[in-house]
């Protein structure tokens, strides 16, 4: 294999543990229910908007039918019962909620809250 070849290589494994680091682990998920008119109001109001945000970067969103299967991995407080339910993760650990959706001043004021849990490390804009 030429030097070439192995600088390639090793320039790449560091870019995937870049892309798998724990700041990557970070995730909000939306449980979400079929008909839910706040669940509506939110995905009109906020979802459009999210990844654009330094808190969608920091905990890219995924939406879950709450009456569906949860993943095993997921080590959550409780099921979600209201919805929407947002739920911040750092790995598959509940690091907080938000149980309904008040508003898009709420949700963003709460949702800082729940980052503002997080180590600092990971509360950094990695887009930034």
């Amino acid at each position: 294999m030429t030097l070439f070849a192995k600088s390639l290589l090793v320039g790449l494994a560091g870019l995937f543990l870049m892309a798998t680091s724990s700041v990557a682990d970070v995730r909000l998920i939306m449980f979400d229910r079929h008909g839910c008119f706040y669940c509506q109001k939110w995905k009109a109001e906020i979802k459009p908007i999210y990844p654009k945000t330094t808190e969608g970067r920091i905990a890219p969103l995924s939406i879950l039918d709450m009456d569906g299967h949860l993943p095993k991995e997921l080590q959550l407080t409780s099921r979600p019962t209201l919805s929407p339910t947002f739920v911040l993760l750092d790995g598959n650990t509940e690091i907080a909620r938000i149980e309904g959706y008040g508003g898009d001043e709420m949700f963003w004021w709460m949702l800082d809250s729940m980052i503002q849990k997080l180590p600092a490390e990971k509360r950094r804009d990695p887009g930034a």
